[in-house]
């Protein structure tokens, strides 16, 4: 279990994290959130790369004691990964692996493991800089596997991914989830939905939903509209077009709004309930 008590962060005068207190429980999370909502800033708390007032323990141990070493406790996935572009791939494997307190002995089979995970076994012996940039996000989710910590936090794990590979990081986390915390950061609804027992909408330096992706549909019950785009001069009051697509050749819009439409209700997604979120429909 996760645990962060009271967790905020500034950056001169503009507060990111606003006094967050939560436990993340052995289970799959999804951090959904706009540009700014401060999801990489929490995680960079959570990790150690930035300083924050509060507490943040690891399975009741201070999370600074679980970062490198034999107490190692967080497989870390940041934004941008991509360092050490001279090593061979295998090289900075076996780096990680030293810096988590894994035996030498162990190691060979550890990194055979984690590459295996990501489809990089035959990548092994080239450099990082070569890697391509799918390549590159896969090795980087390896490196957060191996130890096989207990916590894992993933920033924007499928950036950069084909859709293959997409389906294959969903069933990478449905093997691995067992008795672990699994924080997901993305902006990708489709990977919340398809690997998260729980989804947490963020906005403003703040949680401001937690639940299923059922509950986060349910949000959005009554208020979403699929509608002919040249009606949407004739939806009352405030509304927002969530999105708008071409259905049997015809221009559609995807309207949500509280205010009672005449139109026919849709049946909610999780999208729809995120959006609601964000917007304070």
């Amino acid at each position: 279990m996760l645990t962060v008590k009271n967790i905020s962060k500034s950056f001169k005068s503009n507060k990111v994290i606003d006094n967050i207190s939560f436990d993340f429980e052995n289970k799959t999370y999804g951090i959904l959130g706009p540009n700014g909502a401060g999801k990489t800033t929490l995680i960079r708390c959570v990790t150690g790369v930035y300083d924050s007032n509060g507490e943040i323990q690891v399975n009741g141990k201070k999370a600074d004691k679980c970062y490198t070493g034999k107490d190692f406790a967080i497989g870390y996935l940041p934004q941008r990964f991509g360092l050490f572009k001279e090593l061979r791939l295998e090289e900075m494997m076996r780096y990680f692996a030293t810096q988590r307190g894994i035996e030498k002995a162990k190691q060979p089979s550890e990194i055979d493991k984690v590459l295996e995970l990501v489809n990089l076994s035959q990548e092994r012996k080239k450099k990082v800089g070569a890697l391509s940039g799918g390549m590159l996000r896969r090795a980087g989710i390896a490196q957060a596997l191996l130890g096989d910590p207990p916590c894992i936090i993933l920033d924007e794990p499928t950036a950069g991914l084909d859709p293959e590979e997409c389906l294959r990081f969903r069933t990478l986390i449905a093997q691995i989830k067992k008795d672990k915390t699994i924080i997901i950061s993305t902006h990708i609804v489709e990977d919340v939905e398809a690997t998260c027992d729980n989804i947490i909408v963020m906005n403003s330096g703040k949680f401001v939903f937690n639940g299923t992706a059922k509950e986060l549909c349910a949000v959005a019950e009554g208020k979403v509209y699929s509608i002919d785009k040249s009606d949407t001069g004739k939806v009352s009051g405030t509304f927002v077009i969530e999105k708008e697509s071409l259905i049997n050749g015809v221009a559609n819009a995807r309207i949500l709004s509280e205010q009672e439409q005449s139109f026919e209700k849709a049946v909610p997604t999780v999208e729809d309930g995120y959006v609601c979120c964000i917007k304070n429909i």
